[in-house]
């Protein structure tokens, strides 16, 4: 079964704004996905999430060096743990997608 890469893009846009209930904005979307403009790139998007994705990953390496020290709790740690885990799998998971669109792209006769 294939996907067009227009379903990579969407199902990307839609992770990127994550599943924040507080803090909606327009159309019920969250602030992330409310940000991306609808002229923006497609390599400008997946430039800015990995960022985020990179800044989660961060994040949760000093949580994890402040618990050992005593001045984080265990559940912040975790909650970096996970989001920098969801940000990761979600860059993974649309790395797989364009990749998979651009061997379906070069299986195809001219």
């Amino acid at each position: 079964m294939t996907y067009p890469i227009s379903s990579a893009v969407n199902a990307y846009r839609n992770a990127a704004g994550g599943f924040a209930s507080v803090g909606e904005s327009r159309d019920g979307l969250s602030p992330q996905a409310a940000a991306v403009q609808p002229g923006q790139s497609f390599t400008d998007l997946v430039k800015d999430n990995l960022k985020e994705a990179v800044d989660a990953g961060r994040q949760s390496e000093k949580m994890s060096l402040l618990a050992l020290q005593g001045k984080a709790d265990l559940r912040e740690v975790v909650n970096a743990v996970a989001n920098a885990e969801t940000a990761l799998q979600t860059v993974v998971a649309v790395r797989d997608k364009v990749l998979n669109a651009y061997q379906d792209i070069l299986k195809m006769s001219i």
